[in-house]
């Protein structure tokens, strides 16, 4: 019966990489003997030589040499293989630094942190809400959440939500001054502006049916934070466009009104971004599959609207 196969490419990675086969054999703690019949095997098996012996030195032949860097990435694999599978069962702990927009993290990741924590009791958790964007490496984020069309990145991305953004005012400011009827009329209304959008002057909004219309405002009230614009929106101020997770509570108690309701921002969508590894880290995996289930799809943010 033919042995483990690894076992054997185990043993000659071990002497190519030892230089030899006594110091191979005390690395692995076995005997002189049974690294050369190991070695003898493959070799018998594989129907090729891989190593020249002589009494002073040892070396790998063409057929060695190939051999040799094939076992070692098959070696590498399969230890990956078992340690992604470990860590399925594995329990998540230690210290996970998160990042998050500020409105989002405020309003929906802090909620969800408690129920998080207490499935996880051997985890520490430190989050930290902040709308620019990190460097997550340099920062020694594990985790961010973004919100955008994301460009190429050298980040790995999960879709957490869809994010919805819509055209919204008071019905106060609609009544005092009327519903526009297509985007260009925006023009004539006063518009609040988020200024960490690249180009917050310009709403970039996209019929049900498919058609598009580019407006520029002006802006009567320009602000770095969805939160004051929103506080802004309901006082009557005038007219915004924001994300549902700000003002989905708003909109079904009344206290906002869609715009527009045929028309919508580009869509973008929330993400869990972390760096690329060799191994993603029972934490990280844990936290953005509990994100995905607290989220997912159909956010309870949008239920305002059936």
């Amino acid at each position: 019966m033919v042995g483990d196969p690894l076992e054997g490419y185990a043993t000659f990675a071990a002497v190519v990489d030892c230089g030899g086969f006594s110091a191979a054999a005390e690395r692995l703690g076995v005997s002189k003997s049974a690294i050369s019949k190991q070695v003898s095997r493959l070799e018998e098996r594989l129907g090729a030589r891989l190593l020249n012996r002589t009494t002073r030195r040892l070396a790998l032949t063409e057929a060695g040499q190939a051999f040799h860097q094939h076992a070692l990435r098959i070696l590498a694999e399969a230890e990956e293989a078992e340690l992604a599978v470990s860590q399925l069962h594995a329990s998540p702990r230690g210290l996970l630094r998160v990042s998050a927009p500020m409105s989002f993290g405020i309003k929906h990741l802090g909620p969800v942190l408690c129920p998080f924590l207490q499935r996880y009791p051997d985890l520490t958790l430190e989050a930290a809400y902040d709308d620019r964007l990190v460097d997550m490496v340099a920062e020694g984020f594990d985790v961010a959440v973004r919100i955008a069309r994301l460009a190429d990145s050298s980040m790995i991305a999960r879709k957490l939500a869809p994010c919805r953004r819509v055209v919204v005012a008071s019905p106060d400011y609609v009544e005092r001054r009327g519903m526009p009827m297509h985007p260009a009329e925006l023009t004539g209304h006063d518009t609040l502006l988020y200024t960490l959008q690249a180009t917050a002057n310009i709403w970039t909004l996209v019929h049900a049916d498919g058609s598009r219309a580019d407006v520029s405002l002006s802006g009567r009230l320009r602000v770095n934070n969805g939160d004051a614009l929103r506080s802004a929106a309901v006082a009557g101020l005038g007219v915004i466009i924001t994300p549902t997770f700000i003002v989905g509570d708003d909109l079904a108690a009344g206290r906002l009104v869609r715009v527009l309701p045929d028309w919508e921002a580009e869509p973008i969508h929330i993400y869990a971004v972390y760096p690329p590894g060799r191994h993603l880290s029972v934490k990280v995996r844990a936290f953005v599959d509990f994100l995905a289930e607290a989220f997912g799809p159909n956010p309870y943010w949008d239920s305002w609207d059936g």
